[in-house]
Parts: C-alpha cells; structure tokens; sequence
C-alpha cells in the first residue's frame, strides 16, 4: 500500500503543470502590482517626507487625520475583496455579463459609503480628530487636511472599486499607467504648495491636502475614459448600479460582507493602535508614521503576491481545476516567505537612512530606529498571513475564517494588551509597541492550520440561468 506521501507526489505528477508558464503568468500579474502598491505607498510617502521637513506637529497632524480615509478605503478594499471572490471565479467562467453585475454592486457600495465619510469630514473634523489624539496643535493641522481631501472620498471610490475588479479578469496594466500619473500630480503640486516653489503660496499642510485632492480627480477622470472608451470586455452599465439581482446580491453579501466586516475591523484595530500610540505624544506618531510607510514600501511585492495568489486561484477554481489550485497556493505560499523575508531586511537596511533625513526631534529619532526593528519581523509574518487569507481563502469563498482570526488576535490579544500596558501600567512607547504590534506573530500558526485543511477550496459560482431572477 503506497503511502500518503508517494500518493500525494504521484498526484502532483499526473496534474503535469507548466512551472515555467506559471512563474511567466504569476510575474505578468505581480510585476504591475506590486508597482500599482509602491505607487499608493508614494502618494502617502510623498506627504510624509515633505511635511517631515516642515515640522513634527504638521507631519503628525496629516498621519492621524489619513486614518479617517485609512478606514474608508478599508470599505473599499472589502467590497472589491468580497466581489473579487466572485468575479474572479465567474472570469474562470468567462461569464462576463454577470462580472458586470458585480462591478454594480461594488460601485453602488463604494460610493454610497464615501459619501458618508465626506459628510462626516466636512461636518465634524474635530471630534474625527480628537479620537487619534488631544494634542490641540495636530487637531488644528489635522483638520485643515481633513476639510480638502473630503472632495476627494467618491473619486477614490470609483477609482478603487473600478481597477480592483480590472484586476481580478487580469486587467492589470491600466491600474498601473492611471496610478503612476496620479503619483506624478501629486509630488509636483507638493512640492510647489507644500514649499511654495516657483511663487506659489506656501501653504504646508493645506498644500499637501490640495495635491492629494487633484491627483485623486485626475485617477477617476482617467478611469471614466478607459472605462467608456477602451474596455470592450467588462463595461459600466447604470442600470447594474441601480437594479441588482436578488441571487447575485444574495452572494455578494454572502462572500463580501464577512470581508467588509474583516477589514472594518483590522483597519480599527489599526486605527486603536494608531490612537493608543497617538496619546503617547507627537514624538511617538511622528515615528509610527514613517514606521508603517516603511512597512508598506517593504510589503509591495508581498501584497503583489497576495493579489496575485486570489486571481489566479480564484480563475483557476472557476475552472472547476481543484488540483491544480491546491498545488498553486502551495508556491504561492512559498513566495509570500521569501518575499516577506526580503521586505524584513529591507526595512532594517532603510533605518538609518530615514533617521538621517527627516527633521524629528531626538526622542522621535530614538523611537524610529526601535520601531523599523518591530517592523522587520512583522512584515515577514504580515506578508505569509496576507497571502494566504486575501489570497488563499478568499479565492475560495472561505471569507469568514479572516474576519475571525483577525478579531481575535487583534481585539482579543494585542489591542487589549496594548492597550492596558499604555494606560493601566503607563509603560514606556517600545514595551507598548510590540504589543500592539504581535497580531500578525499570533496569526502565523493559525492561518497554517487553515490552509492545511483545505476547507477553503470551494466554487462558489453559479450558471446564467439562476441569476435570471427579480432586481431590487
């Protein structure tokens, strides 16, 4: 009797897949990506260096009031995660006119939450703000941002929910080109209203939240030409925004709500973090601003890969192929280790430098060099357990699985920890730090058992026929 082990090499034999083919495919899709991602990252990279040369109240004033877009993007990025789920296994499918459906949903889901963010913004910037801080000074900051990029909630709305989907039907080149111009308006609008070059006003925080507003319009008015003007395969139709079918909808609440709910969740926890530290003075969130740009630069690839992971394993399971799929998520798996390794190092290397460069008090200098050292280790746990629940478990419908692990370790572990250690003990910033940020150490074994069981490998389509039903 042949042995498990033989069984499953004999297996993996038969399935006579093209590695070769599959790294070729796999890059075709992290390459853009993970630029689409270093992109992103510039944008708020690009306010943290300038406004870091103007001042430490400044700098901590535009972090604390990003936290209130941070958690809306986090809509976004839940409702495209969930639809992705879907739309991903129905381009399997080549089912193209129920993709269309999906991109309605996510469209009127987006929008509609945007536009509550940008009431709530405009009407009350000051209570938003005093949630992440009482320092008066960085709320007066943190407002005058805050009243601008509001304009800016529904463009990026449509921005996101738009080019997430693109990706998921491997559309990913065009995110790539409307992010890249997007990063160029930004940095030159910057550094003329930031600094005032070449006579402009200087305007400083207010400058920084102008160039962010018109690099978001120039993102959506992009988007809308491609959309209308270019893309044959997937198009926008008013009347998918408006009327949406009852079983579609069914399992788009299904599969996205638990994402929604997931990434609501970790952007707070995010966010309680970002607030705990917050009250241990501006010294503390200067550091942890630059600290978390540094992560994002160094996960880019990663996330690339976790992107990736739930395309290709999402396509590749509407194909009805469960073999192959479960020897995909094993590499991919694999890649998410080294480049999460890769992204550690890099963080450790980029210390000193950022140190050097940036105008932070000696006590912000001090808290940076500790928190790039945190970070180093948490990008590498960060990078596996992304790709295996946003690419994983998610290509397979087993959305649940994250919002459980993540409300647990979070909530249940590292806030509360954090949390009490800062406020009860009044322990010093690096005891509370690497509390707050152990989440992603206590998810590893979890996730690993997940994965192992396979109970994520799961067609969740359905044929046309079935989505012919009633529009609400």
């Amino acid at each position: 009797m042949k042995s498990t082990k033989q069984q499953t090499m004999n297996k993996k034999n038969e399935l006579n897949i093209d590695w070769k083919l599959f790294y070729r495919n796999v890059f075709a899709l992290v390459f853009p990506m993970a630029l689409q991602n270093l992109i992103n990252v510039g944008v708020t990279a690009t306010d943290v260096i300038m406004l870091g040369k103007v001042g430490e109240k400044v700098l901590s004033g535009a972090s604390l009031a990003g936290q209130v877009q941070f958690i809306m993007t986090l809509i976004f990025y839940g409702t495209t995660s969930g639809a992705m789920v879907l739309t991903a296994q129905y381009w399997g499918k080549k089912d193209t006119r129920t993709i269309e459906k999906v991109l309605g949903i996510g469209l009127r889901t987006g929008m509609t939450a945007a536009v509550l963010f940008a009431i709530a913004a405009l009407s009350i910037p000051e209570y938003l703000m005093r949630i992440y801080t009482s320092d008066p000074i960085v709320i007066s900051e943190g407002v005058k941002y805050l009243r601008i990029v509001a304009f800016s909630y529904v463009c990026m709305a449509v921005t996101q929910v738009y080019l997430n989907i693109m990706q998921s039907i491997e559309r990913v080149i065009i995110a790539t080109v409307i992010y890249a111009s997007s990063l160029g308006v930004n940095i030159v609008i910057n550094g003329v209203l930031i600094f005032g070059l070449f006579g402009a006003p200087k305007l400083g925080i207010v400058g920084a939240a102008i160039g962010t507003l018109c690099a978001r319009t120039i993102e959506t008015i992009l988007v809308l030409l491609y959309a209308f003007l270019r893309n044959k395969v997937v198009r926008i139709h008013l009347k998918d925004i408006l009327h949406i079918d009852k079983l579609l909808w069914k399992d788009f609440l299904a599969y996205a709500m638990p994402v929604m709910i997931n990434e609501m969740m970790w952007g707070l926890g995010s966010s309680a973090n970002t607030a705990v530290i917050g009250h241990l003075g501006s010294a503390a969130v200067a550091a942890n601003s630059v600290a978390q740009v540094a992560r994002q630069l160094a996960t880019v690839v990663a996330f690339g890969i976790s992107q990736a992971t739930a395309i290709y394993l999402g396509k590749t399971i509407g194909e009805k192929k469960m073999e192959e799929a479960k020897a995909y998520a094993s590499r991919f798996v694999k890649l998410s280790i080294l480049l999460g390794c890769a992204g550690g190092i890099l963080i450790l290397v980029a210390a000193p430098i950022a140190k050097a460069n940036l105008a932070l008090t000696a006590a912000a200098g001090n808290y940076l060099a500790f928190m790039f050292f945190v970070m180093s280790y948490f990008t590498v746990a960060q990078a596996i357990n992304t790709t295996m629940v946003i690419g994983v478990f998610r290509s397979g419908g087993d959305t649940k699985i994250g919002l459980i692990i993540d409300v647990s370790t979070m909530w249940g572990c590292s806030i509360l920890l954090g949390a009490i250690a800062a406020f009860v003990f009044h322990a010093s910033v690096p005891v509370v730090y690497v509390l707050l940020m152990s989440d992603e150490l206590i998810k590893v074994p979890i996730t690993f058992k997940r994965y192992r069981s396979y109970k994520w490998l799961k067609d969740v389509t359905r044929d046309q026929e079935e989505l012919e039903g009633e529009c609400v």
